[in-house]
């Protein structure tokens, strides 16, 4: 399958402890006609699954292969450490490795941490999944490290967990083969990225059609023709104006008509003299 082609459907792999449900939610309501499929898979299983074709896309914990897969690093999960809920851990708000030290440390064939030096004591059997040790647990067969999401799938009424400070993180990625980067995968990146229906890479509705070259021209041409009152004002002072403004000053300014200021003085010179 090359980059230009468009297939039917959209098959999301996820590990445990990965809730894809905002994703989904988003591609259907952005891309309807195109169905998307999740397919559930272990966390050591989840690169073959996509090496194999078995899923498009998925949610895995690094880290994986760079040669044939790519992947993006999406969040870092909290380690916590899951006990009892009458332990001694739970007096603290967060416990270290070294806290540990006495524990039987459940350590699961499915462990999804990389740790350099296990903490703890261990068991005489490891469990063969992270949902058995979380039983053994519960038994009080010893404690269990694991990621937040993997402790809260995995919760029971009797269990609690606290943060371990110095224990190794889990990284979570969206990763899909590198040979693969089809035009729904570059949708679905762009939806965990964030980015908006109208964004460089998301698919956006087709371009308003080119206006034709002579309706350009014809509209142009009306922007610049000059309105009727500009041309009025630069041939002649507009009528209205002319009418519109007095013809003299103020009768006190003695400029008017000859009638105004001569009547003025006229009447004074014709006033009574006084008798002596």
């Amino acid at each position: 399958m090359t980059g230009s082609e468009v297939s039917p459907s959209f098959r999301l792999a996820y590990v445990p402890g990965v809730t894809p449900t905002k994703w989904v939610r988003i591609w259907n309501e952005r891309l309807p006609d195109v169905p998307l499929t999740l397919v559930a898979v272990s966390a050591a299983q989840a690169c073959d699954v996509l090496r194999g074709g078995d899923a498009d896309a998925g949610f895995v914990r690094l880290p994986v292969d760079g040669a044939d897969l790519s992947a993006i690093p999406l969040y870092t999960e909290t380690t916590v450490v899951v006990v009892p809920k009458d332990h001694l851990v739970t007096a603290a708000d967060e416990v270290s490795a070294e806290d540990l030290a006495d524990e039987i440390v459940l350590h699961p064939l499915d462990e999804t941490l990389d740790w350099e030096q296990r903490p703890g004591r261990p068991a005489n059997d490891r469990p063969a999944t992270t949902a058995d040790a979380v039983e053994l647990v519960a038994a009080g067969v010893g404690v269990l490290v694991v990621p937040q999401s993997l402790a809260r799938l995995h919760h029971r009424r009797d269990l609690t967990y606290r943060p371990v400070s110095d224990a190794p993180a889990s990284r979570v990625a969206l990763s899909w083969p590198q040979d693969e980067t089809t035009d729904l995968v570059e949708d679905f990146i762009g939806i965990v990225r964030g980015r908006t229906v109208n964004s460089s890479r998301g698919r956006r509705p087709d371009p308003a059609p080119a206006q034709p070259k002579g309706k350009r021209g014809e509209t142009g041409g009306a922007r610049h023709k000059p309105a009727a009152g500009k041309t009025a004002g630069k041939t002649g002072k507009p009528a209205g104006k002319s009418a519109g403004k007095p013809s003299g000053k103020s009768p006190r300014g003695g400029s008017g008509g000859s009638g105004g200021s001569g009547g003025a003085r006229g009447a004074k010179r014709g006033r009574p003299r006084r008798r002596s």
